[in-house]
């Protein structure tokens, strides 16, 4: 017989929902926590549906925050095995979003249930918060679902984010913490002309290779114990017309930094503008902070995500900051500490996405240790 753990993530997996489409999963959950006690709220905002599920009207509040949304399959030739029907392989379920997040989910919900079913009365409550925008665009999701809470005074005390934290074996890292992204779109102009005449053009190119070559290597600071150095990168860059003999009128580029909490992003736009401004170009740039920088120390929460991989794993995680950034830059600046736990990253948004059956199930004792480490 298969387990609760390993069922309901197939039951997820079934449901094809592409960001941001929820196709059900969140009914599926909502009827599961709506039958141990829950009150149910659906929070539908532009084109996502999120769910908000609580269990009691008290303080604290212990909250779970995942995403039913997934990336797209890319190639459906390149499974091998279809990616929306979850197929067991040597111990192993297939499928988009096993990883990130739908085992995730299943694990917090049995746990859940588990917990509940020994001990009734608690010392605080539990909630969930589920969206379906956490791989796109992050607009109606959870920002709008935190936008709302705090518009009526209800504060999460902890947060745990299912994302996919683990390295190696689940539960050997737990992010407390994420850098901060900001992202900048940068216009450098010239003036166009024929490549013949040189005194009669300004080639931007030209012009941007120094400052590029300046941001690049500059230091922007040198991390922290939790922290690794503030990182600058060029991911897009565009100039030209197609022809070989013009030189183009403009350049533009994207670039983005993923900064630690020694600087702020108000402290980065200036140091760049002062590097462009040094090689006197003539330039626009529009900013978009994607999110900020935030740290959980060492607290009840913290020691709860560590006690709960000691119990189950019998090793000592490790707290980290790395990797991109996730839903819970908008629930740690209300003031709610927050940890990610979660199941292994090394095929996330990959072909063949996958999580080890065991590993499901671990996620699962864990999740239920840090119930009963917080709320007994």
């Amino acid at each position: 017989m298969k387990s609760p753990v390993l069922a309901l993530t197939e039951e997820l997996i079934r449901r094809p929902s592409v960001t941001p489409l929820d196709e059900g999963c969140q009914q599926l959950m909502a009827n599961r926590l709506a039958a141990v006690g829950f009150q149910i709220e659906s929070m539908f905002f532009e084109d996502t549906l999120n769910l908000w599920a609580r269990r009691g009207q008290g303080k604290p509040l212990f909250c779970f925050a995942g995403h039913t949304d997934v990336v797209p399959t890319g190639p459906l030739e390149k499974w091998s095995s279809p990616p929306f029907e979850p197929t067991l392989r040597d111990g192993k379920l297939y499928g988009r979003g096993t990883a990130d997040m739908k085992g995730s989910l299943a694990a917090m919900v049995v746990a859940t249930e588990r917990f509940l079913a020994q001990k009734p009365e608690l010392k605080g409550d539990i909630a969930f918060l589920i969206t379906s925008d956490e791989e796109g665009p992050f607009i109606n999701g959870t920002k709008r679902v935190i936008e709302t809470l705090e518009a009526r005074q209800e504060k999460i005390t902890w947060c745990v984010v299912g994302e996919p934290s683990s390295t190696h074996r689940v539960g050997d890292v737990i992010k407390n913490g994420r850098r901060g992204s900001l992202t900048g779109y940068l216009t450098i102009y010239g003036v166009q002309g024929h490549v013949a005449y040189p005194h009669l053009v300004d080639n931007p190119i030209h012009k941007a290779a120094p400052a590029l070559a300046a941001l690049s290597q500059e230091v922007w600071d040198h991390g922290n114990a939790f922290f690794p150095a503030t990182s600058f990168q060029i991911s897009n860059i565009h100039s030209g017309t197609g022809a070989t003999n013009v030189v183009p009128g403009e350049l533009t580029l994207t670039f983005n930094f993923r900064y630690s909490t020694e600087v702020t992003a108000e402290q980065l736009q200036q140091r760049v503008l002062a590097i462009l401004q040094a090689h006197q170009l003539s330039f626009d740039i529009n900013w978009v902070v994607n999110g900020l920088p935030f740290l959980t120390d060492r607290g009840a929460l913290v020691e709860a995500a560590v006690a709960a991989v000691q119990k189950v794993q019998g090793f000592a995680t490790s707290l980290e900051t790395t990797g991109g950034t996730s839903d819970g830059r908008f629930i740690a600046p209300t003031g709610a500490q927050v940890v990610e736990l979660g199941p292994c990253n090394g095929t996330i948004h990959k072909i063949d996405e996958f999580v080890d059956v065991k590993d499901l199930e671990l996620l699962a004792d864990m999740y239920e240790a840090m119930l009963w480490h917080i709320l007994t």
